[in-house]
């Protein structure tokens, strides 16, 4: 699953409209305007390289999350005394699924049971260890890669779950 496909679920999931996309990129870092959301939310065959198409990369993706929570939970402001912590993008397809699951589970403020009934929508059943394994820091003793079954199945559930 790619970034692109990954957002096109992601808004229909929760019904994000067009112009909130290119706020929330907006909010991320990242200046999109709505024809380019359009573009990035165009879907394009394997075979039929579509020109219209902008593939979303790991620095634009992570931008839309980091936006995403802006959008949904309000700037935070760093403390006194706490640096800022520098932006981290990640390389790997396999992170953007932890970084999906970490993000939205931040913005939408979803507790651990809140995530295991959207497994449990999506028709599959995840313990609260499998689900910890892959919402830990990338290099912790028990971090587990998110694979693409995995976050599909999130989104399903996320579909189920906030449009019935």
């Amino acid at each position: 699953m790619d970034n692109n496909d990954i957002l096109i679920r992601l808004r229909y999931a929760l019904e994000i409209k067009n112009k909130e996309m290119a706020e929330i990129f907006k909010l991320g870092g990242e200046e999109v305007t709505v024809p380019e959301v359009i573009k990035i939310l165009t879907k394009s065959d394997d075979d039929d390289e579509n020109d219209d198409q902008i593939k979303c990369n790991n620095r634009m993706f992570d931008s839309f999350l980091n936006g995403f929570i802006i959008f949904k939970r309000g700037k935070q402001e760093p403390k006194p005394g706490q640096p800022q912590t520098p932006e981290q993008v990640t390389q790997k397809s396999a992170n953007v699924n932890n970084l999906l699951l970490k993000k939205v589970k931040i913005a939408l403020a979803l507790t651990t049971e809140d995530m295991l009934e959207i497994f449990e929508m999506a028709g599959i059943r995840v313990s609260k260890g499998e689900l910890g394994a892959i919402l830990r820091k990338e290099g912790q003793k028990n971090y587990k890669e998110c694979g693409d079954k995995f976050a599909r199945n999130f989104l399903k559930g996320l579909a189920i779950k906030y449009r019935g």
